[in-house]
């Protein structure tokens, strides 16, 4: 027992350095002349602010549709259920740059889909709309498993309990259901987020211009070398670092008071 607390505390600060060492070092080597630089260059600035709000758009749309998905996976029991799971866990495992071209080949302008909804003025490739469908393509998944989680953990017989008390199922839904498992689905939708943040392959494919912030990172890598790439990548993620501990924050609060 003497060694259990040393033995495990080791194995987490090797995991942490993994992470650490080389983001650290990244800092480190910026040349702070070419960073300040960078902080003030609009290209830049527009291309983090796209990306941030680009996978907004994409986590709400993700909310919408994927809580109520959660939810019937978590309550209910139907055919073909565990297909449906495993397609909802499928964009997790496939390489993006797959995904970016299966959603150019249904959203493209010469396709189906992309001549459908280019007929009431939206269109996919090259557009922030595309840059949004790609994140939430990717990253969907991250949110609906913690959102089933969510509601895994909440005890069924409470909903019974509020529907025998005269609520319907929609109020019990919103009233008891949702209001125990927000974390849950506030964690899924940081993690979402994140991941949309950081998408390169599909998006890249489905709509290189406007560039976000990865793709303008990979463009000035290829032009100009880690020099000018470097700083652009410290900056996103300082501002991602000081955003998604203000939103964990959020999510954990009172969780272990």
């Amino acid at each position: 027992m003497d060694s259990f607390r040393p033995v495990i505390g080791a194995l987490g600060t090797i995991l942490i350095l993994l992470v650490a060492i080389p983001l650290i070092r990244m800092l480190i080597a910026a040349d702070p002349e070419v960073l300040m630089s960078t902080i003030s260059d609009q290209e830049v600035l527009d291309s983090i602010i796209l990306t941030l709000r680009a996978a907004l758009w994409a986590t709400l749309a993700g909310t919408i549709f994927g809580v109520p998905m959660a939810y019937a996976l978590a309550r209910w029991r139907f055919p073909g259920r565990s297909l449906v799971q495993g397609l909802i866990d499928l964009p997790v495992m496939i390489p993006h740059t797959a995904a970016g071209i299966a959603l150019l080949m249904i959203y493209g302008k010469r396709f189906f889909m992309g001549k459908a909804f280019s007929t009431v003025g939206v269109s996919f490739v090259g557009t922030e709309t595309g840059i949004s469908l790609a994140m939430a393509f990717v990253s969907f998944p991250f949110l609906v498993n913690a959102a089933r989680d969510g509601f895994l953990s909440v005890d069924p017989r409470l909903e019974r309990v509020a529907q025998t008390l005269g609520a319907s199922p929609w109020q019990s839904f919103f009233k008891v259901s949702l209001p125990l498992c927000w974390r849950a689905i506030l964690s899924g939708g940081i993690m979402m987020w994140a991941r949309g943040i950081s998408e390169f392959g599909a998006v890249i494919i489905l709509a290189y211009h406007p560039m976000t912030a990865p793709v303008l990172i990979w463009e000035r890598f290829e032009a100009y070398g880690l020099k000018y790439a470097t700083p652009v990548a410290v900056v996103l993620i300082i501002l991602c670092l000081i955003i998604f501990a203000l939103l964990r924050s959020i999510a954990g609060k009172g969780k272990y008071d």
